[in-house]
């Protein structure tokens, strides 16, 4: 996959599936997140921020990334302010999870550029909902 221009848009109509890293410590959410969203979308799932921030620095770019907030080794609100102060991944659309329904949680994520929150337990319909809201406003919030 070549390297797009942080300003051109996501191609959408490529004949391919558009590419979400998923960032969860619980397995069975990544599960459930790979086998709901694959019929759609490529799906690649890791276990937490650093392996997700390993997997980016390895020259792959998702047109989204869903991730939750509570994991080990970097959590998913510290992997969101690396990805928006980096030069390069910035861009990206990050949808926030949360085990958390906290009002100033929410507005912190949201102020430091996340796209969208959503709480846990989640209807993957909400998911997938949220997924398209993002992909077609993908515009990354300034902070």
């Amino acid at each position: 996959m070549g390297f797009l221009n942080a300003s051109e848009p996501m191609p959408c109509n490529s004949g391919e599936k558009v590419q979400i890293l998923t960032l969860d410590d619980d397995e069975n959410i990544r599960m459930l997140l790979c086998a709901f969203l694959r019929k759609r979308f490529d799906v690649v799932a890791k276990e937490d921020g650093l392996a997700g921030m390993s997997w980016l620095y390895h020259g792959n770019l998702p047109a989204l990334m869903i991730v939750d907030i509570d994991m080990p080794k970097l959590n998913g609100y510290e992997f969101l302010r690396n990805i928006r102060n980096s030069g390069f991944f910035r861009h990206i659309p990050v949808i926030m999870l949360s085990g958390f329904d906290q009002p100033d949680l929410k507005a912190r994520c949201l102020e430091v550029g996340a796209n969208a929150y959503l709480v846990k337990p989640f209807n993957p319909e909400s998911i997938l909902s949220q997924i398209e809201t993002v992909l077609n406003n993908s515009v990354v919030p300034s902070h």
